[in-house]
């Protein structure tokens, strides 16, 4: 079996100076239905969190808005305080209005609030990583990026990120402060963000992958990808999480879930080494997809 340790997927440094290992934590999927409210299983979520550092996930990413509030909370709640080098990345700038219901909030007074607040769930000094959800297309980008800077000069986060943005745009807000995540949709499927992850990789962001573990069915659906997952003693979704992994050294993948063993499931993938061969295979095939 594959040892569970997530340092055996490489480390990267966040805006130069918070090192964690490559593969983390997405804390969205320890809320319920809908991510909305208490998770099912309560117990079993806060054991999975437990579960974090024995395996060396160091990096953990969660949201105002995941529960709402409810992930944070717990995360707060099991963690706190915290292991030495473990990373607590949030994000604001959506609210809540029921199960799977995300509107978009990027008034500066609300971005403002929910910061403060997240440091208070989280039991924490300072946001080491602080991710604008979403920018609002109601609210000047501009008044949104300055709030973020502010929130830098004042202490309350120490770097700061986007979520779901294009070039453009995280060129814009290079203008105001460093950008030193990115978080956008993209996995072994599904590439529409790939000039984003080239910018990020020659930039030097982290790119952090939302809904990576998507592509398995595509694995499972052609012969020469089955060999591979054959070949690694693997999991169609270990497989795709081992080909983010190589496919640039900014990637983090932050796979989520509430349930102990399918997060062992995802941390074996850590070490899965796949050759240039490999690699060239499941891209060939995710293209064809």
């Amino acid at each position: 079996m594959t040892k569970l340790d997530a340092a055996l997927s490489g480390s990267f440094a966040i805006g130069g100076d918070l090192k964690v290992n490559r593969l983390g934590f997405g804390a969205m999927r320890i809320t319920g239905p809908g991510i909305w409210g208490p998770p099912t299983d309560v117990e079993e979520a806060k054991a999975t969190l437990r579960r974090l550092p024995d395996l060396n996930v160091d990096f953990i990413d969660t949201a105002e808005s995941y529960g709402p509030y409810i992930s944070e909370e717990l995360i707060g709640e099991v963690l706190a305080p915290y292991a030495k080098g473990t990373i607590v990345a949030t994000k604001g700038g959506l609210t809540r209005t029921g199960p799977n219901e995300w509107p978009q909030l990027g008034r500066p007074e609300f971005l403002r609030q929910g910061a403060i607040l997240s440091l208070r769930r989280l039991k924490i000094e300072r946001i080491d990583l602080w991710q604008l959800h979403r920018i609002d297309a109601k609210v000047p980008a501009r008044e949104q990026f300055e709030t973020i800077a502010e929130l830098q000069k004042e202490g309350i986060i120490r770097h700061a990120g986007l979520s779901q943005v294009s070039v453009a745009e995280i060129k814009e807000a290079q203008k105001y402060f460093k950008v030193t995540t990115v978080q956008n949709l993209y996995n072994f499927a599904n590439r529409e963000s790939e000039d984003v992850l080239d910018y990020c990789e020659q930039q030097g962001i982290g790119f952090i992958p939302w809904f990576p573990l998507a592509g398995g069915d595509l694995v499972e659906g052609h012969a020469e990808a089955k060999a591979i997952v054959a070949k690694h003693n693997a999991s169609p979704s270990q497989i795709a999480l081992a080909w983010l992994l190589k496919r640039s050294p900014v990637m983090l993948p932050i796979p989520g879930t509430g349930k102990v063993k399918h997060l062992e499931d995802n941390v074996a993938a850590a070490g899965i080494q796949l050759s240039d061969e490999d690699f060239a295979t499941l891209d060939a095939v995710a293209r064809k997809g």
